[in-house]
């Protein structure tokens, strides 16, 4: 119960008095349950966003990466929550501003969505989203460019052309290209955004 109080918290985006719930839940998990057990693994997990709502990134760092480890060994590397874990900290990696840290972590994450999940998956293809826009802020803009040209064909098919996740795409594939110099490419991505807005809203 204190738990799901502390997830209405967070859905109202009452923040502060989440993590004033979280805090002492998951000591209360570790010692009454064990610092394996799932609910206290999802404790450390629930906190860890928590922090990262709040903007307490390095505090939600420090929780991610013993979690990783532990969910690893307890659950498997391929287990969606390991998975799952995988991807948050690399956001949490990004958010600080390491994007060398989040690529290699979503470099392998990739590959494995695509086997675990398939290539096709919600999952997978934000995840090669994601790992563009960290090359594209490490300033590595030619592997960006490299993820944004296929992931936006294949959005394109999977979710149609006008899905807000293409839209979004078409304007990452644009904006690598206008730091990549190559101005007429992304004016003739950001000409189709244009013409396209008098059907969906951007």
């Amino acid at each position: 119960t204190r738990n799901n109080l502390a997830n209405d918290y967070l859905d109202a985006r009452r923040i502060d008095e989440a993590i004033a719930i979280y805090e002492p839940l998951l000591a209360d998990r570790e010692r009454i349950l064990g610092a394996e057990h799932p609910d206290t693994l999802a404790s450390r997990g629930s906190l860890a966003g928590t922090y990262q709502a709040a903007d307490r990134t390095a505090d939600a760092i420090a929780l991610l990466e013993p979690l990783l480890a532990d969910r690893e060994r307890v659950l498997g590397a391929d287990h969606p929550t390991t998975l799952n874990t995988r991807n948050t900290l690399a956001n949490a990696y990004q958010d600080s501003g390491r994007f060398e840290d989040a690529i290699a972590i979503l470099q392998p994450l990739v590959a494995d969505l695509e086997r675990v999940l398939g290539a096709d998956h919600p999952n997978t293809l934000r995840t090669r989203n994601n790992l563009a826009n960290d090359y594209l802020d490490a300033r590595r803009i030619d592997e960006a460019i490299a993820i944004y040209e296929p992931l936006l064909a294949d959005l394109e098919r999977v979710l149609g052309a006008e899905h807000p996740d293409t839209v979004g795409s078409r304007g990452n594939l644009a904006g690598a290209y206008e730091a990549a110099g190559r101005t007429k490419d992304a004016i003739r991505i950001r000409t189709r955004l244009v013409e396209g807005s008098n059907t969906f809203t951007i």
